[in-house]
């Protein structure tokens, strides 16, 4: 049984979620709140599996209750705010101190929005349980990176060995840690991360400004450069195209993959149609086997492939699948990915 509890500040909230998780024999309500305040010795003293958390609350924001919950005793989190509606930087935020997951709210229509998303929410709520959160101890970011390249020309280096990255939940921190070790001319990255629309395009800003090589969401003809990262755009798939030695982002639309879009099978099957091998994959935390057949397919192509391993992971889905296909050279903790991508670079 899987035991969540609510913390909002709307009453007609707490009463729905009562409800729907009462459909459904895997979950119960531990308990709800109107605040952070009243429901921290609550969660004390029941210890839930899952926290279903809104932002805007009074005494205490929910980002800040998020971050003290984090450093004392981390607890699988939801975020359900109707600031995630316009890709609010403050759920983005939330992300990167650790939740799971982030369900967009309307303002309007409520009750019959959470009714009708049910069964998406239920999912997630499960695949929070799934989780194992870990205190993400980063630096404060920065307005922009005191190390950016100031290389004449460096942009307009063609990459012939591309780095692809697959990842979902627990990922956003996942791809922070590694693109904020990677240096200004490290290879052009592409990167699919399990992300809802219009979160994309803020996801980038936010790495680009923590970041030394340039990270942006990926458009159509984008060519993958040196010092470059493209960031798949949410509610779209991205795959590569090779012309003239150098690779172009495809983003396109479709119907989703592996109960995605993006999907990391698009992008990584994109690969393996355009590479001579002279690349590398990479799989990080996720729910699910999304990307798992690509990787196989890079693999059999002489691609370098590397998994993240089980103990670094917040949700050891994908990783796991891709090495049950037999499509992993090599599993590696998370904070041995940079290395393992200037190792790669060197190496040519």
């Amino acid at each position: 049984m899987i035991r969540v509890f609510v913390v909002d500040d709307s009453a007609v909230v707490r009463q729905t979620m009562q409800a729907l998780l009462q459909g459904d024999p895997a979950i119960e309500l531990a308990g709800s709140a109107p605040n952070p305040i009243l429901a921290a010795p609550l969660i004390r003293k029941h210890r839930p599996d899952v926290l279903l958390l809104d932002i805007e609350m009074p005494g205490m924001d929910g980002l800040t209750f998020l971050r003290q919950q984090m450093a004392e005793a981390p607890i699988p989190t939801v975020i359900c705010s109707s600031l995630s509606t316009e890709g609010s930087r403050v759920a983005l935020d939330a992300l990167a101190a650790g939740a799971v997951a982030v369900v967009a709210k309307p303002r309007l229509g409520l009750r019959q929005f959470l009714e009708e998303s049910r069964r998406e929410l239920i999912g997630t709520l499960k695949t929070a349980a799934a989780s194992r959160p870990k205190l993400c101890k980063m630096p404060a970011p920065s307005a922009a990176p005191a190390h950016r390249s100031t290389v004449p020309g460096l942009h307009a280096l063609s990459v012939n060995k591309p780095v692809v990255i697959g990842s979902s939940t627990g990922g956003t921190q996942a791809i922070e840690q590694i693109l904020r070790a990677l240096p200004a001319d490290a290879p052009g990255i592409a990167i699919v991360q399990h992300m809802p629309e219009r979160f994309t395009a803020m996801y980038a800003q936010r790495l680009d400004s923590l970041c030394a090589m340039q990270v942006r969401e990926a458009r159509d003809g984008d060519r993958l450069e040196r010092g470059v990262v493209l960031i798949a755009p949410g509610g779209k798939h991205m795959k590569l195209r090779k012309a003239g030695g150098q690779y172009f982002a495809v983003v396109l639309d479709g119907p989703p993959v592996n109960r995605h879009k993006p999907s990391v099978d698009v992008l990584f099957r994109s690969l393996a149609e355009q590479t001579n091998g002279d690349a590398l994959a990479i799989m990080l935390t996720g729910m699910g086997d999304d990307g798992a057949r690509g990787m196989k397919q890079l693999h059999d192509l002489g691609v370098r492939t590397l998994a993240q391993d089980e103990a670094s992971c917040v949700v050891f889905g994908m990783p796991m699948e891709a090495i049950k296909h037999g499509g992993v050279d090599e599993v590696l903790p998370l904070d041995e990915m940079a290395a393992a991508v200037t190792n790669f670079d060197a190496r040519g």
